[in-house]
Parts: structure tokens; C-alpha cells; sequence
């Protein structure tokens, strides 16, 4: 029998994993799929290669089971529907599992039952025999509409990998040491916070508690059990599977994000058992098994990652969504006297060695030795309790003055002393609750290049290390105060911001704004001349271009990108731009982190 169950049929069988295809050896065209999801799909090996391309129509109509998984008052495609695609392609494409999937937009289903065009595109396979994977979508019946990207990962051939069912399908049931969980109230409380579920999506019947370790039995309802033989793994029944990880310390209101190393192992279930092991602050690993402990499918990693209302309600249209660009607003923020006793300074002018030394030496006696006291700018000095380790350290990172005459120079010495001071910072255990605070003069106004160089390169530490670093930076047309400036960076670090900066003794801190139509008008473009796109041929890259031609009447456009002309997509970008508006478009391969391919294409 082939896997739709319904005919038997000659249909090649991937030996491998017992799942059989619907779709003939061979053939090359149109194909119908048996699969619930693909319903009205066809599927088309591409002419270029032995890509595939498979394509279907969503609606509430069509699948009204989908409107019960309601979030944040929309209808979504569940994360799992996604991965049971993936794991259909990947079987059409004779792969046998995802390597990485990664979910990058949520699907919302139109309310009024209205139509989604859902294309699921297969790459060519590479030497390992892996393929790329990209799922799209937009609204039917609006050709003038770009598509939106809502995944995009890897399918892969299995090879040896470990058996995850070692230590769980063949074990008691349940673990003897595993405590019962009380799942009472468990889908009223999720509602309350956003989560509606119906009937279908309500699966978790028991649960239990091992340490990091949770078991769950789940089960579709009994009106729905039929469904599953159609199915590699029906997505209700895996969306149910995850709910067991709301009772292992991870932060409720989260949904699948990433998921790597995903294999089904048997197909069809309606009722299986379930262990999530947690394996960090937002990570899990799945293993799934049917009611007799034999194999169903494995997850090696899947993140979870809390949602909000605006992202979905901005793509279901609640909200009100602008074309226009972001930009950064320096808010002020209210000013609080600090504590000019409860930080250190250290001097600049030294080399990485005495500088690691002045830091030994401001950590004092009881973390290392050495005196309390470090250096001030000017002379100036800040005295700090010998017996303690001060909650911050001020390093002048640049003046905004010594580096004008050798400006790259100067930028790549800071960003180099910069990089070596911050991944001393972060190894050193001493300094584990103090913060390393970075003043510049005029490096936020374009005025320091040097200072620019390290906000670039320590704001890339502050996201992977939240609340260790601090900018300031302080007002070029100011003069120099020692005993003003210490007072200042108190005020600025009883701000409690990552990133500040002071203008006429006014703090400010970063934010991000809407930039509003008539600012995004004022920019004049020259419809002459070449107008030069990094990333070029990426999601991003093609919005502005396309905003840059159609909205400022830009004619010439090079586009730069690793893959160049190679890139997926990018004959039809061009001639979209050049047919639709015009334009005179060229598409170049260069890596703008190479200095010499930079100077080749200019």
C-alpha cells in the first residue's frame, strides 16, 4: 500500500524510513499529493535542476481544524504544520529529515475564510546530498503582493546518528521516580494568557516530572483520531506534544522558533508518549514514542521563544502597518544623582598588559590584591572601599581628538584593545557583577571614528552579554571636567542604560522610532548615478530596492550580495526593476568584509 493508505500502487518506498510517496519515480510535471495540508497541491521537479517545488491554498474554509489554534486572537499556522511539511518535502525529495528549520514570520489565516498561497521550494542537492528548504506565502488573488517568507532550513539524509530511545521506549511507564503534574486549569490559564486552543490542540491528557526531564501522554481527540493515518505526524498532536515544557521552569507563552535535528520515525499516530528533556534556558529535546514505546519521532534541539500580540496583529492586518523605515532616537531620560564612590577609573594610555593590571589593581585586595584606587582622567582619582569590588569600571575608550590625522589607524588600535579588554572582561569571574563602562567623545555624531569603531564592536558584546558593558558619550564641544565628568557618568549609570550619550549635560538613551512620512520623504535621490545596495539580493535588500526605484525614482542600482547573480530570486529582482520601473540594475558577488573584493568591484 502506498503511505496515503488508500490504493496499492508501485510507487517507490524509501526503504529507509517505511514511508512511501505518493508521487511516481520519475516523473517529471504536475503531480497531485494525498497529503491533508497539500490537498489542492502540485508538485514540480524544476527544469534547472532536481529541485522541487511544492504549492497548496490555506484557508479557514478549506481547513477550519486551523482555527483553533488561536494566538493572541489570531488563527495561525502552528510552527508544527511547517515542520510536518518540511518532513513531506524532504520524503519527495528523497531526504529523510530536517537538519535545521527556523521560523522567521508567523502565518495568519484570513478571518473571512479568504485563501493563502503557500509554496514550499526544495534546492538542488549538494555534495552531502543536503537541500535547502524555504516556505513563502501571500494572499490570493493579489499578484502585486511580495511574498513573505515564513521558514527556511536543511533536509538532510539521516546517516548514523544516536538512538534517542535507549533510555525511554523500552523503560517503565511511567518512570518510577517521576512525580504527577496537576493539568488542571492547564488550557484555561494558557487562554488567559493568549493561547486559545480548541478542542483539537487540547491533547495533553497526563504529565509527569523528573528533574529537567518531562513525560507526557497525549492523544488526539477521539473524533479526530482518524485523521492521523494521513499524516507523517499530525500537527495538533506534536503542538500538544510541546505543552508539557510549561511545567519544566521555561517561561510560558512561547512558541516553536528553531528546530534541529527532526526524524520521524513512524507514521500515523493518534496517541503517543512524550519526553522533553530541557537542555538550556529556552531549549529542549523531543523524543516522541506511540503507546507501546515504539519509535515516532525525535527532536534533537527545538528553541521556544516568547511571542507578542504586535507581530502577529501587524500580519493578520489588526494593527496598522507603515512602510516606513526605523530609525534611531536619542530620548532623554530623567536624570538621578549617583554614586561617584561606587565605580573605578582606569587609564587608556597603556597597553592591553597594564591595562588588565589597572583592573586587577581597582578590583581590590579581596579579589585579587593591589590597590583600591585607579586612575581618573587628568589626574583625578576615585576612590573605592579597598574591601570591595566596585559595581563599575570607566574606561576612556577614545577622546574624539588623537585620531583625526590617522583616522583607520586609530579606529583599528581602539577596536583592537577594545576586543581584547572585552574578552578578558567576560572570562574574568571577578568582575562577574560589575559593569565595564566605554566613554567616547562625539563617537555617536560622527565626529570619533574611533569611537564609532568601539560602539560598533561593544554593542555586539552588550546582546551577548546583557547588562556587563555601558556606552556613554560625551559631548565633543565640552570641555574637558574631570570632576564634572564623574559626576556625570554617576548620573549615567544610576540611568541603568546600555547605551547613553550626553549633549549640554543632557543624558540621553537609544531608542528606536518609526520614522514618520515626511522624514522619509526628505531625503532627495538622484535618479542619476548608481546607487550601491550591501546584501543586495536578501529579503531586506530587495525591499529597498524596490522602495528605492519605486518611492525616490532611483534609476541605477548595484546590487552586492556573496552569491551575486546566483542568488535565489535574483533574475526575477531584476527583472522586476528593470521591466516594471526602468531601472538599469546589475547584480555583483563581492563579500564586503574583504577589503580587496571591495576594491575590485569599485
Amino acid at each position: 500500500m502506498c503511505r496515503c493508505r488508500r490504493r496499492p500502487c508501485w510507487f517507490r518506498c524509501c526503504a529507509r524510513t517505511g514511508r512511501r510517496s505518493c508521487r511516481p519515480s520519475g516523473t517529471v510535471g504536475l503531480e497531485a499529493t494525498d497529503h491533508p495540508l497539500l490537498r489542492a497541491s502540485t508538485s514540480v521537479e524544476l527544469a534547472e535542476g532536481d529541485g522541487l517545488l511544492l504549492t497548496t491554498r490555506l484557508s479557514l474554509r478549506s481547513h477550519p481544524w486551523l482555527a483553533e489554534h488561536e494566538i493572541m486572537g489570531s488563527a495561525l499556522l502552528p510552527g508544527t504544520a511547517f515542520v510536518e511539511l518540511a518532513l513531506h518535502a524532504a520524503d519527495e525529495a528523497g531526504c529523510d529529515r530536517i537538519d535545521e528549520l527556523t521560523l522567521a514570520a508567523p502565518l495568519v489565516l484570513p478571518e473571512d475564510g479568504s485563501g493563502i498561497q503557500l509554496q514550499l521550494h526544495v534546492g538542488t542537492a549538494d555534495e552531502t546530498g543536503r537541500r535547502t528548504l524555504t516556505a513563502r506565502s501571500r494572499a490570493e488573488g493579489d499578484s502585486t503582493r511580495p511574498w513573505v517568507r515564513h521558514a527556511t532550513g536543511m533536509l538532510a539524509l539521516a546517516g548514523e546518528t544516536a538512538d534517542a530511545y535507549d533510555d525511554f521506549g523500552a523503560s517503565a511507564w511511567p518512570p518510577a521516580d517521576a512525580e504527577p503534574v496537576d493539568l488542571t486549569d492547564l488550557y484555561p490559564r494558557m487562554a488567559d494568557g493568549g493561547f486559545s486552543y480548541g478542542p483539537l490542540f487540547q491533547g495533553l491528557r497526563r504529565a509527569w516530572r523528573r528533574g529537567d526531564e518531562m513525560y507526557a501522554e497525549v492523544a488526539l481527540p477521539e473524533t479526530h483520531g482518524g485523521e492521523a493515518d494521513a499524516y507523517g505526524l499530525h500537527p495538533a498532536l506534536l503542538d500538544a506534544s510541546l505543552h508539557v515544557t510549561a511545567f519544566n521552569g521555561m517561561e510560558r507563552g512561547v512558541l516553536p522558533f528553531s528546530w534541529e535535528g527532526v526524524s520521524l520515525h513512524g507514521a500515523g499516530a493518534a496517541a503517543v508518549r512524550v519526553r522533553a528533556v530541557r537542555t538550556g534556558d529556552d531549549s529542549v529535546s523531543v523524543t516522541i514514542t506511540d503507546t507501546e514505546g515504539g519509535p515516532v519521532a525525535s527532536v534533537e534541539t527545538l528553541v521556544l521563544r516568547r511571542v507578542s500580540a504586535e507581530p502577529i496583529g501587524t500580519a493578520a492586518g489588526k494593527t496598522p502597518v507603515h512602510d516606513s523605515l526605523y530609525a534611531l532616537r536619542w530620548t532623554p531620560v530623567p536624570a538621578r544623582a549617583g554614586d561617584e564612590s561606587a565605580h573605578s577609573w582606569v587609564t587608556w594610555e597603556d597597553g592591553p598588559e597594564e591595562l588588565a593590571a589597572a583592573l586587577s589593581s581597582a578590583a581590590g585586595p579581596s579579589a585579587g590584591g593591589g590597590s583600591a584606587n585607579g586612575t581618573a582622567p587628568d589626574g583625578a582619582s576615585a576612590d573605592v572601599p579597598s574591601a570591595d569590588v566596585p559595581s563599575a569600571v570607566v574606561v576612556r575608550a577614545s577622546d574624539g581628538v588623537r585620531g583625526r590625522e590617522e583616522p583607520v589607524r586609530t579606529a583599528h588600535g581602539a577596536a583592537s584593545r577594545v576586543l581584547e579588554l572585552v574578552q578578558s572582561w567576560v572570562s574574568d569571574e571577578r568582575w562577574a557583577g560589575s559593569r565595564l563602562v566605554f566613554v567616547t567623545r562625539g563617537a555617536t555624531s560622527g565626529e570619533d571614528l574611533a569611537g564609532a569603531a568601539v560602539w560598533g564592536l561593544v554593542r555586539s558584546a552588550q546582546s551577548e552579554h546583557p547588562g556587563r558593558f555601558v556606552l556613554v558619550d560625551l559631548d565633543p564641544d565640552a570641555e574637558a571636567d574631570a570632576d564634572g565628568e564623574a559626576t556625570l557618568l554617576a548620573a549615567a549609570l544610576a540611568a541603568d542604560e546600555p547605551q547613553l550619550r550626553c549633549r549640554g549635560g543632557e543624558l540621553s538613551a537609544a531608542r528606536l522610532g518609526r520614522v514618520s512620512a515626511d522624514e522619509s520623504a526628505g531625503p532627495v535621490w538622484s535618479s542619476r548615478g548608481r546607487v550601491l545596495v550591501t546584501g543586495g539580493t536578501g529579503g531586506l535588500g530587495r525591499v529597498v530596492a524596490r522602495h528605492l526605484v519605486a518611492e525616490h525614482g532611483v534609476r541605477g542600482l548595484l546590487l552586492v550580495s556573496r552569491s551575486g547573480p546566483a542568488a535565489e530570486g535574483a533574475a526575477e529582482l531584476v527583472s522586476e526593476l528593470s521591466e516594471g520601473f526602468g531601472a538599469s540594475v546589475a547584480v555583483e558577488a563581492c563579500d564586503v568584509a574583504d577589503a580587496t573584493a571591495v576594491t575590485e568591484l569599485v
